[in-house]
């Protein structure tokens, strides 16, 4: 998560900040007051996604490794008397059930303060795509306001509050390389230098997260990632360890309802000759690590129409 500063004009100065190791670039006016700021807000993987229990409340037991990417939305935040929310991708909410907007009522109800803001979201992340683009937004609003407000929380408040809004949010938050537990909340950060290329694509269909938990027969799972190894080899620099004792248990269930995200990961393996190729979260999202670069262009051109597809690399 990287707060940086994006100016309207040459009349406006600038002041840097280092505040826990997120360099911070404030807008500042002609009397040095705080004017506004820009978030970068990172996408995230699943490096292994495994389901343990089923829970009372309606929620999983989880077991996942998640890895922030350099793929992000540009948020930029500046005082106004409302709440206010712009968006370059039209199918977003721009009202309360964005979780941004949530995320400014929140820090609202929680520190009194009624002062309003003015949010504008520079879409990169697709939407509804197993990437957490709408967890990773809520997340920046909350780091930012947090610097704008002059707060002071720490990370771990912000991570506590962010959980009310999205299991993700935490995450988001932390960044780089966990192992996350619970539902999602339970945060391992998992030391590793690791640094991979991978290609990114999102067919261009809508995934029900809510739909594919709901689908998924959990006693019924066979084949589970193996997240212990996963984190050894992490922690070694282990490519190829890594991907042995990797997996995504959601991907059998989003295979049958959606017979064309897995006809996409077959082709990424059998045109990249590779078995580095999974799907992240509930999808539709597929990932390749460390593709052959000399194939990338034409395998796009075997893609299906309408599908989002970026070079990004590990946070």
């Amino acid at each position: 998560m990287q707060l940086f500063f994006c100016s309207r004009d040459e009349s406006i100065f600038v002041r840097q900040d280092l505040v826990k190791n997120w360099p911070i670039y404030y807008a500042l006016d002609q009397n040095w007051m705080e004017y506004m700021l820009t978030i970068e807000a990172n996408a995230k993987i699943n490096l292994a996604l495994d389901v343990v229990a089923d829970l009372t409340n309606g929620y999983h037991e989880v077991d996942m490794i998640m890895q922030a990417i350099s793929l992000a939305d540009r948020i930029t935040i500046e005082p106004n008397q409302n709440i206010e929310l712009t968006c370059t991708n039209p199918i977003i909410p721009t009202d309360q059930r964005n979780l941004a907007w949530r995320a400014v009522e929140l820090l609202q109800k929680e520190t009194g303060i009624t002062d309003g803001v003015k949010i504008h979201i520079e879409k990169w992340i697709p939407a509804a795509a197993g990437l957490a683009g709408g967890s990773t937004d809520a997340a920046a609003v909350l780091i930012g306001l947090n610097q704008l407000w002059n707060l002071g929380f720490d990370n771990e408040r912000l991570m506590q509050l962010g959980l009310k809004l999205g299991a993700d949010v935490p995450f988001c938050i932390m960044g780089k390389t966990a192992r996350a537990q619970g539902i999602g909340e339970v945060l391992t950060r998992i030391d590793t230098t690791m640094n991979c290329n991978l290609l990114l694509i999102t067919p261009n269909i809508e995934v029900s997260t809510a739909l594919i938990y709901q689908s998924l027969n959990t006693p019924e799972i066979k084949n589970h990632p193996q997240i212990d190894q996963a984190i050894a080899a992490l922690k070694a620099n282990d490519l190829e360890c890594l991907t042995k004792n990797w997996g995504n248990v959601l991907e059998e269930v989003v295979f049958n309802k959606f017979p064309s995200v897995a006809a996409l990961k077959q082709l990424l393996i059998n045109e990249f000759n590779t078995d580095r190729v999974l799907m992240s979260g509930s999808g539709p999202s597929i990932f390749v690590l460390e593709p052959d670069l000399n194939k990338v262009e034409s395998v796009k051109k075997l893609l299906p129409a309408g599908c989002f597809c970026a070079m990004t690399q590990f946070l």
